[in-house]
């Protein structure tokens, strides 16, 4: 089944479910006379208002993103869940209406929960029976994705059978990736090896993969790493053998998939509704300051012209999300000439080429106020690692394993390895900001993206942020 067909077969089945579950709480609210009104309810506007706010309800918590292979049971909890947060909100609306109508609240607040059952039941079984035809497709090998297993022992092989009697898994295995290119070009089961470890990046965009499995012994430890980072910034999915789950170092989780054991290597980072938070919390922040703060940024743009000859702004290219470039936009606090000579370098503490206006906006952090632009436009979020210059991330990329991991997510203005960590001076320095950024990818949250706020604003207030 195509991505299109089955947003349209849920969006249908959903609208059904929907408003079938309205009608039932209209009837029993309205018709039947259980609360009495002077003034009768509309049904048509406030179906449609429903409606609209259930839609945007199931796409808050994620239930329109891809479903593959997944669990049935889990895509009913989400929906039990997100029917029981929307139910709640709907309670106290209702609630309100009834007491402007005088109607009775008892039978108001009972017929909420019939209404929370009812939808459970009906959304609920709309996706199952969606979900059953995909499932019933998958094991007849219609929708299987392009997929490739990495490894020649005795485990690559177990797990090519394993998938080949697993069609529901949805995976139709293209070819293997081995450690040495095969004489006649063949591997088991008439399955042709395409190519060597070394060129499994170009073997996933030439092949179209969409799946990567993973079944290499335990020893082979710095290898695995090595192939999941030359997996970075493709947009393929990675599992491997379950006993692989120490090597990676919190890397990966485990997924369970129609029982048959795969972990899941670098899945989605945060639960969709979290995502759609963070984005409205950006966006809500950065305007406030841009436009409250508008004023204060006058005086400091009109400072920074008096004080040096050059533009207000300072542009650079940096790395983004999924390895995009981007321009990143401050305040400039240094000459305008400051790299001409000495080409790209990191900026200390204590550096010579800040003019005296930009040793004060940059002790006052005022030099990051334009980033709340990039935060406006998506480039950027509030936290998040922060974005590197192409030119130092292609170095690092060479050095430091699973570097481009951070490029997984959103850079950030601060983030936590900004709050427990100091400039980056040397190599180390920004290996050791690696392992505080992938911790933060890895733990993503919005409790966690408050905590760090959090501590932003404080180590800004007292002058020790970096």
């Amino acid at each position: 089944m195509s991505r299109k067909t089955e947003i349209l077969l849920i969006l249908l089945f959903d609208f059904i479910a929907i408003n079938a579950a309205w009608y039932l709480h209209y009837y029993l609210r309205v018709e039947t006379g259980v609360i009495p009104y002077s003034l009768r309810p509309d049904f048509f506007l406030p179906m449609l208002v429903i409606c609209v706010f259930w839609f945007l309800v199931l796409w808050f918590f994620g239930l329109y993103r891809p479903w593959y292979a997944k669990s049935r049971v889990d895509e009913l909890s989400n929906i039990v869940k997100a029917i029981s947060v929307g139910a709640v909100l709907l309670f106290f609306v209702i609630y309100l209406d009834d007491e402007t109508r005088g109607g009775a609240q008892v039978s108001s607040r009972m017929l909420i929960v019939g209404y929370w059952f009812a939808l459970i039941v009906l959304v609920g079984g709309g996706r199952m029976v969606v979900r059953t035809i995909q499932h019933k497709l998958l094991e007849k090998g219609i929708g299987h994705r392009r997929t490739i297993i990495v490894g020649d022992t005795k485990r690559a092989h177990e797990l090519l059978d394993l998938v080949k009697n697993h069609p529901a898994l949805g995976y139709t295995v293209i070819g293997l990736v081995t450690p040495q290119q095969s004489s006649n070009g063949n591997g088991d089961n008439g399955v042709p090896v395409l190519g060597t470890y070394s060129k499994l990046s170009q073997i996933i965009r030439e092949h179209s993969v969409q799946e990567v499995l993973i079944a290499l012994e335990g020893k082979h430890q710095e290898k695995i790493i090595s192939l999941i980072d030359s997996c970075n910034g493709i947009p393929v999915g990675i599992k491997i053998m379950p006993d692989m789950y120490h090597i990676v170092g919190g890397q990966v989780r485990t997924n369970q998939i129609y029982g048959v054991p795969l972990i899941e290597v670098m899945p989605q980072i945060m639960q969709p509704w979290e995502e759609s938070l963070k984005r409205t919390i950006d966006i809500i922040v950065s305007f406030i300051i841009l436009f409250v703060g508008m004023p204060i940024w006058l005086l400091v743009a009109l400072a920074i012209k008096l004080d040096s000859p050059g533009s207000v702004l300072y542009k650079q290219e940096r790395v983004g999300k999924d390895g995009k470039i981007f321009n990143i936009y401050k305040f400039r606090s240094m000459r305008s000439d400051a790299e001409k000579m000495s080409g790209p370098t990191w900026a200390g503490k204590n550096d010579p080429r800040i003019t005296t206006i930009g040793a004060i906006i940059r002790k006052l952090h005022l030099d990051e106020i334009p980033q709340f632009i990039n935060v406006l436009n998506g480039s950027m979020s509030l936290i998040g690692p922060r974005p590197e210059r192409p030119f130092f991330v292609d170095q690092f990329n060479k050095q430091i394993p699973l570097y481009s991991r951070r490029h997984a997510v959103r850079p950030g203005m601060s983030g936590w390895a900004q709050v427990k960590h100091k400039y980056d001076e040397t190599l180390q320095d920004v290996k050791t900001k690696l392992q505080y950024d992938l911790y933060y990818i890895e733990n993503m949250s919005i409790r966690m993206d408050l905590k760090i706020l959090l501590m932003t604003v404080y180590r800004v207030l007292l002058g020790r942020g970096h």
